[in-house]
């Protein structure tokens, strides 16, 4: 799943490890969503979209849905 969780992280300059702080989880699983070798589960993509003050459609995009359009 592609995600703009990066671009959303560096323009409030924090690391991959401020940000695992913030989400109670580890940098790697950070990394990991970031990479987009990792989805998060639903609680947690709530967690993210509720951090940021954005829905979690603005910040995950399904494939699938970007190849339709």
């Amino acid at each position: 799943m592609n995600n703009r969780l990066r671009v959303l992280r560096a323009e409030r300059a924090w690391s991959q490890q401020d940000l695992a702080e913030r989400l109670e989880v580890s940098r790697q699983s950070v990394n990991a969503i970031e990479t987009g070798r990792y989805d998060p589960s639903l609680p947690l993509a709530f967690k993210i979209a509720d951090l940021f003050g954005l829905a979690i459609e603005d910040i995950f995009v399904n494939p699938a849905k970007e190849q339709d359009q």
